[in-house]
């Protein structure tokens, strides 16, 4: 039998419990005083006298557009701007703000300098740290004269909107929002004194766009353990646009390279997908589809040249050679020859509209043949799909929508994955093969799937 620790020992220990609680409450004391002390930057009292001219806030909301800003800040049903749209994350759910001029429960009342500091650098009116689910590190790189006319749009161009704002279901401590001003000190990039707009040239505006109002990175880059973006600049390395998983979906890789990234499509290929949701390669599914809706197919022909020009810039972040087209899948099909494995689940249930060929139709059915997202080496996007179902994105150049249903209840887990193996090793696709067990964690995951809308919208 042990004995028990002697009264001076028990004592000592006690005294050494108590000063290392006694240091960590002055720590996180002193931690939090730093919030309070340390208010982030930026000119809270900064204003822009208004009535704003008409081409300003014309510019502010082609620049809304850009920055995709509809699509967080508006519920499904909502009015526009008002917020309310759940976003998940890792700590729970945040809701998104109002963003109307509402004086009350939007930002009517904010001024140009809060309204900035908002934007930027992530600091609501109150000095609170925003949740990172708001791009802010990305916004940094956002041009003074760029802000500025955001701001007279959304003062002066968005109607108002009385509708509070929804408190997160984040459990506390984890909600406590002071700790966030520390994640944006050592990850959010400073917003130098002044931002000027790049240069003209194609290269430096697409830069521009992608890095900063169009986000890009958010979800095609992937994330540190503690949240932040791995890199937020292509000047940061491979890691940026390298693919990412977000919200069970993987957003694959932006970069120039084979066969999983943008290296099957020149930058013809690419103004058009952002602009259609259509290339002869695939078509856009999933979170992109609410960007094409919201944002791609509102900008401007330039604007979009521009940002292709600068996502083909960017090397590849891997080696792999370019797939080449083998007709042995189709010519056995043809033939009635289904006894590979996978064969007749393809026939029985995907020929009709991606055809034995893999090519599928263009500009509505997708072709699976060669296609970036069947050749990602994660299959998450596509075992989605098929669990969910999905649409394509109705846009002004291509209005007719077309759905895939959800195959949940009618395939197994086996015999999806037994049927995106094949797909993913077939007409030339070289991609691993998928597992029983990585559908399986997916279905789960997932909330029941509910038959595909044929009026698109973007937050179903």
């Amino acid at each position: 039998m042990n004995a028990l620790p002697s009264k001076p020992i028990a004592r000592r220990i006690g005294r050494a419990v108590a000063m290392l609680v006694a240091l960590i409450v002055v720590l996180v004391l002193l931690a939090w005083l730093a919030t309070k002390v340390f208010r982030g930057g930026g000119d809270p009292g900064a204003t822009l006298a208004g009535p704003y001219d008409k081409a300003l806030v014309e510019r502010g909301a082609y620049l809304a557009a850009v920055g995709d800003c509809a699509a967080c800040h508006t519920a499904l049903g909502g009015r526009a701007f008002a917020g309310g749209l759940a976003i998940r994350s890792p700590l729970g759910t945040i809701y998104s703000s109002n963003i109307t001029p509402d004086r009350q429960t939007g930002i009517g009342a904010y001024t140009y300098g809060e309204f900035e500091r908002a934007v930027r650098r992530g600091i609501d009116r109150g000095g609170r740290t925003l949740y990172p689910a708001m791009p802010y590190p990305s916004y940094a790189h956002v041009s003074d004269a760029d802000i500025k006319a955001l701001y007279a749009y959304f003062m002066q161009g968005v109607a108002p909107v009385r509708q509070a704002n929804r408190p997160t279901d984040i459990p506390w401590p984890l909600s406590l929002r002071w700790p966030l001003a520390w994640w944006r000190w050592m990850f959010a990039p400073a917003v130098p004194p002044s931002v000027d707009a790049p240069p003209s040239t194609p290269l430096a505006r697409g830069a521009y766009l992608v890095e900063g109002l169009g986000h890009c990175g958010a979800c095609h880059t992937p994330r540190a353990f503690t949240l932040q973006e791995k890199a937020l600049t292509a000047s940061d390395g491979p890691a940026y646009l390298g693919g990412a998983a977000v919200d069970h979906w993987f957003a694959p890789s932006l970069r120039n390279g084979q066969p999983d990234g943008l290296g099957s499509l020149d930058a013809a290929e690419l103004v058009a997908l952002l602009k259609t949701g259509h290339t002869a390669h695939g078509a856009i599914f999933g979170g992109m589809g609410e960007v094409v809706h919201h944002s791609t197919q509102h900008m401007s022909d330039r604007d979009l040249a521009d940002v292709a020009a600068f996502l083909k810039s960017l090397p590849s972040d891997r080696a792999g050679a370019a797939p080449v087209y083998d007709p042995a899948a189709a010519r056995a099909m043809y033939a009635g020859d289904v006894s590979r494995p996978g064969a007749r689940l393809y026939v029985d249930n995907c020929a009709t509209c991606h055809r034995t060929s893999g090519h599928g139709y263009p500009a509505s059915f997708p072709a699976l043949a060669l296609n970036p997202v069947v050749n990602s080496d994660d299959p998450t996007s596509l075992i989605h799909i098929v669990l969910a179902g999905g649409s394509t994105p109705g846009t002004g150049q291509a209005p007719t929508q077309f759905a895939m249903p959800s195959f949940a209840d009618r395939l197994s887990d086996q015999e999806i994955a037994t049927v995106l193996s094949f797909v993913r090793s077939s007409w030339g696709n070289h991609a691993p093969p998928v597992t029983a067990s990585e559908v399986r964690k997916l279905r789960d995951a997932l909330p029941p799937s509910k038959p595909v809308a044929t009026d698109y919208d973007p937050r179903h």
